[in-house]
């Protein structure tokens, strides 16, 4: 485990408004490519599919991070889903990870380098999936990222609790760990938990709370997270996006 903090090159800029590709009868999946002319995209690219947290239809929150992401040379697919469905949102969440592996090569993507990732409750479905014995082969991502969530319950996707599953049995697939130490909606300290389990799982701490570790700040009248300005977000979700690529095997 280490806490310290990854670098953060510059970013190149990305288009204002993503492309969008449908999954599930219709539901929507932005698409974030490389800018053209990035280093190492002359072929396929790293896949990230990055799920939004507890929300319904919150994919447009992820897209500051997602387009940083996209800037360091990786295919960033965000997906809505909707966690007030009966199922508790499996079926899309599944759903969608299935057309991400089946439409990365058109989209320029490599599915054999898919890194899964989640924010908030979308973290811990997407730890859930990776490190589940029951997901099948071809849907195990080649690793997996939880940023700013709790591991201590049922996620929808798996139907068990992460840490139970980490404390009987190794991952499958390497880990990544974020969370803001000033996170005031899930402290830290769950995500401490479930490194203290996984002990080859990397872990970073930012200084930032639980929007700004995906670039967002939380605004009130909105109900909603909206694209960060402040300095601490910014810099914390850069780090993000270096971890994400990290991850992607992207130095």
């Amino acid at each position: 485990m280490t806490s310290a903090q990854p670098e953060t090159p510059a970013t190149p800029e990305a288009p204002e408004a993503p492309e969008v590709v449908h999954y599930a009868d219709g539901r929507p999946m932005d698409v974030h490519r490389p800018p053209a002319g990035t280093a190492g995209t002359a072929g396929p690219v790293p896949v990230v599919l990055l799920w939004h947290g507890r929300g319904p239809d919150e994919r447009d929150v992820l897209r500051p991070l997602a387009r940083e992401a996209a800037g360091r040379g990786l295919l960033v697919l965000v997906p809505d889903w909707r966690s007030d469905r009966a199922d508790g949102g499996r079926a899309e969440l599944l759903a969608a990870l299935a057309h991400a592996h089946r439409a990365a090569p058109a989209l320029g993507g490599d599915p054999d380098r898919l890194v899964l990732a989640g924010w908030s409750l979308g973290g811990r479905e997407a730890v859930a999936v990776a490190v589940s014995p029951a997901t099948p082969a071809e849907l195990r991502p080649a690793a997996a990222v939880g940023i700013s969530s709790s591991y201590a319950r049922p996620a929808a996707t798996t139907g068990e609790v992460p840490l139970d599953v980490l404390a009987e049995r190794p991952s499958p697939v390497p880990l990544w760990l974020l969370h803001g130490t000033a996170d005031e909606v899930l402290g830290p300290e769950h995500t401490r938990k479930l490194s203290e389990v996984a002990t080859t799982a990397r872990l970073y701490e930012l200084p930032t709370d639980h929007a700004g570790v995906v670039m967002t700040t939380y605004d009130p009248a909105a109900n909603r997270c909206l694209p960060a300005t402040t300095a601490h977000a910014l810099d914390a979700g850069r780090r993000t996006a270096a971890v994400l690529a990290e991850a992607a095997g992207l130095s």
